[in-house]
């Protein structure tokens, strides 16, 4: 997830955006600004089903098994709040990946929202070259997790790389990637101009983008059909015990064999 929760003792999801955190006055007030600087944050009371639901992000580690590797993933969801735990699409995932659904041994890839990077520790451990990214402030924390999980051969694959979306794509080539990867990166309109953009950046005519996302409100869907004016996009995968769906993208007129 690529925008930070500034409060510990609050529960909070992305949402309605006639309402925004206000660190000063520690409490929500109406209307969100354009253009937040890393230290702002547009959020609502998150709402899970019961609190079984946010125990999972109060643990300090997150233990997986993907390719072969014990994965132990730092959370810090006091500190950071989302851009710090694993949500539920990056275990989706990361799952898809490891079935094999796509060829990653020599893949350049990069992650968006990277958050614990999770997704691009799996995608490096299965053979892809990847570029886990974030916003600055997320940084220090996704390297750390990186460099824990990664074996010292592995680790040169492996980079972290500071992108807000459609900020500062001039540090990265136009088409760059082979595979662009997302996992629950779809939830705050405000970003959604933005990550079009940098998704239409990042890819060439054979590039792949894999989605990852619970469909939650009508703007998720929105997203989709905005999506769907510059790419081909299909549905490859649905996980119905986490409610996640993986869709696929690439850019209208490529190659048909891809």
């Amino acid at each position: 997830m690529p925008l930070l929760w500034p409060r510990p003792t609050w529960r909070y999801r992305w949402e309605d955006q006639s309402r925004s955190w206000n660190p000063a006055a520690r409490s929500c007030s109406p209307g969100l600004s354009r253009g937040l600087d890393s230290g702002e944050m547009a959020l609502v009371p998150y709402e899970e089903t019961g609190a079984v639901g946010l125990q999972k992000f109060h643990k300090s580690l997150a233990t997986f098994s993907f390719a072969n590797h014990t994965i132990q993933i730092r959370q810090d969801w006091r500190q950071l709040g989302v851009a710090a735990v694993v949500w539920d699409a990056a275990i989706v995932l990361s799952t898809y990946l490891e079935m094999g659904a796509v060829e990653l041994r020599g893949c350049s890839a990069v992650e968006l929202g990277a958050g614990t990077g999770l997704v691009g520790i799996v995608a490096a451990l299965l053979g892809a070259h990847v570029t886990m990214t974030d916003r600055k402030v997320a940084l220090e924390f996704l390297k750390s997790n990186v460099q824990a999980n990664l074996p010292p051969h592995i680790q040169p694959k492996a980079v972290v790389k500071e992108l807000t979306w459609g900020q500062n794509l001039g540090s990265f080539e136009p088409g760059e990637f082979d595979l662009i990867l997302g996992a629950d990166i779809i939830y705050l309109e405000e970003t959604f101009t933005d990550l079009l953009q940098t998704l239409e950046h990042l890819c060439s005519s054979q590039s792949m983008i894999l989605l990852a996302c619970r469909i939650r409100y009508e703007r998720d869907s929105n997203f989709l059909v905005m999506l769907e004016r510059q790419f081909t996009v299909s549905k490859v995968h649905y996980d119905p015990e986490k409610d996640v769906h993986i869709y696929k993208a690439q850019k209208r007129n490529q190659r048909k064999d891809l």
